[in-house]
């Protein structure tokens, strides 16, 4: 068994030979790999979410801590839309089922929305706004127009315009 140890050893060490100097030389001058066409800084998703992310802020500095965009989201369609389906509310604001379900528990939990059983459907709930939701919709409407138009001030009108329109076709 010892003898058995002894050659595994040997073989390891046989293997680890020093490199030679050409190999070093041709590790130097090996080319490098060609640069890829994709640059960060240049793709849609990316200025998106800076474009996003700027906006989000200027939304918190606007509204505060007392609504986020996705609650406000759901606030305002109820404005629109009047009393719906979480599911079909989450259909309307792009949210899935989990993201619109504690959306509308939080803000029922602060007594803006609330639910009550589809006089069509039973085993459906209908999500609707509250006095106090209805009341803070109408406080905060204003303010998220302005926030909007602080987003897209950078532009001018007709670019405003392009803008929304070349993004409303990618939807």
């Amino acid at each position: 068994m010892a003898k058995s140890a002894t050659l595994k050893r040997s073989a390891k060490a046989a293997t680890k030979t020093t490199p030679k100097p050409q190999a070093k030389q041709a590790a130097k001058t090996a080319p490098k790999p060609a640069r890829t066409a994709y640059v960060l800084d240049d793709q849609i998703g990316f200025i998106l979410r800076q474009v996003w992310q700027r906006h989000t802020m200027i939304f918190a500095r606007d509204i505060g801590s007392n609504l986020t965009p996705t609650q406000w989201a759901a606030l305002s369609k109820l404005v629109e839309t009047g009393p719906c389906s979480q599911n079909q509310l989450g259909r309307f604001t792009a949210m899935d089922v989990a993201t619109i379900k504690g959306v509308i528990d939080r803000l029922t939990a602060r007594g803006l929305t609330e639910t009550s059983p589809d006089p069509q459907d039973g085993r459906r709930l209908l999500v609707s706004l509250t006095r106090a939701g209805q009341q803070l919709a109408e406080k905060t409407a204003p303010l998220a127009l302005a926030i909007s138009k602080e987003t897209l001030a950078p532009l001018d009108a007709k670019e405003r315009e392009t803008l929304l329109s070349l993004l409303n076709r990618l939807r």
